[in-house]
């Protein structure tokens, strides 16, 4: 079943097919971390799928983390879970708000950014300009190599996902 992507707050990789494993892993992580009725939804792309769950995802990726540390190997399926701060329509105008209204309250003065745009089935404008548009009026420094934090946008269509975000807030299965 291919659900509506209207909320989500976790966004998940694996490989082509394997979509209904992942999905029971991502569940009884979910379980094993409190969570009790989170919502896993398959996307319309091959290898993603969406979740809602009811706690803060912070926490819960920082619960996952200590699982992993603990058995390395516990993901078989998974590969990638980015947390989402934020859901709207795929329109680079709502982008920019959201992004211009809230971004003061995850990154701080003093920290770096990047902006990382993962596009899928999007014709939205080109890739800079898209950037160059969100990245203006921000006026923190701006570090590609090494940032503080990552302004994440995961355009799905008529859809997008908006984080603000430590790369160490995403857990990468390698």
């Amino acid at each position: 079943m291919v659900h509506n992507i209207n909320n989500f707050n976790l966004l998940i990789s694996t490989s082509r097919f394997n979509e209904e494993n992942a999905k029971a892993e991502l569940w009884f992580t979910l379980l094993m971390c409190g969570i009790k009725y989170p919502i896993i939804s398959n996307l319309n792309y091959s290898g993603l799928l969406s979740a809602f769950i009811n706690q803060d995802i912070r926490i819960t990726i920082s619960k996952i983390k200590k699982i992993l540390d603990k058995e390395p190997t516990f993901f078989q399926y998974i590969l990638k879970i980015v947390p989402i701060d934020f859901v709207c329509d795929t329109d680079i105008n709502i982008i920019d708000e959201i992004v211009k209204k809230y971004y003061k309250d995850y990154i701080n003065p003093d920290e770096s950014f990047m902006i990382n745009l993962k596009r899928r089935k999007s014709e939205i404008v080109e890739r800079g300009s898209f950037i160059n548009r969100i990245a203006t009026g921000i006026n923190n420094p701006v570090d590609l190599s090494n940032p503080d934090k990552i302004i994440w946008i995961e355009i799905l269509g008529n859809r997008s996902g908006i984080s603000f975000i430590r790369s160490s807030d995403i857990i990468s299965v390698s």
